[in-house]
C-alpha cells in the first residue's frame, strides 16, 4: 500500500500540491481550494501531535471499522464522506501561504513515530495505519480539485 513515509511517494504528493491554484474548483464537495488546504493542514498538525481534538462519541462506535474499511485495499477514499466538525472549514485566507504550510508538514513524515496516536474518530492508529491513511487522505483531497 502506498503510504506517505515512502519517500518517492511523499514527493510525488508534494508536487502535484505544487500544480494546486487558488482558482481551481471542487470536483464534488462544497470546499474551495483554500478550505481543502486549510483542511489539510489541520488534519497533518493532528497527526503530527502539533493539535488534538476531543474523541467524538459516534467514533468510539463505528470508528474501528471506519478504519478497516478504509485500510482494507488501495482503492482511493470514496468521495463525500463526513469530516470531523473541527475540520469543516469556512471563509477564505491565504491560499500561497497554506499551500506551503501543507508541504512543510507533509516533509515533516521523515523519520515520524508516534505510538500513542488516538484520532478523534478512528481512535488508536499505528504508525502504518497513519502512513496509509494519510497518504490516501492527501490522494483524495488531490482528486478533489483535479490533481
Amino acid at each position: 500500500m502506498k503510504t506517505i513515509f515512502n519517500k518517492n511517494i511523499n514527493s510525488e504528493l508534494i508536487e502535484r500540491i505544487q500544480t494546486l491554484k487558488a482558482s481551481d474548483n471542487a470536483q464534488w464537495g462544497k470546499m474551495n481550494s483554500y478550505q481543502m488546504l486549510k483542511h489539510c493542514t489541520l488534519s497533518e498538525e493532528l497527526f503530527q501531535g502539533k493539535k488534538e481534538y476531543k474523541r467524538l462519541f459516534i467514533g468510539k462506535l463505528f470508528g474501528g471499522m471506519a478504519l478497516k474499511g478504509i485500510m482494507k485495499n488501495e482503492l482511493p477514499m470514496k468521495k463525500n464522506q463526513p469530516t470531523h466538525p473541527e475540520f469543516k472549514i469556512s471563509g477564505t485566507g491565504d491560499f500561497d501561504i497554506e499551500k506551503e504550510k501543507w508541504i512543510s508538514l507533509l516533509n515533516e513524515y521523515n523519520g515520524y513515530s508516534n505510538s500513542e496516536f488516538i484520532h478523534p474518530f478512528f481512535g488508536k492508529m499505528t504508525n502504518e495505519e497513519i502512513g496509509i491513511f494519510v497518504y490516501k487522505h492527501t490522494d483524495h483531497h488531490l482528486r478533489q480539485f483535479g490533481r
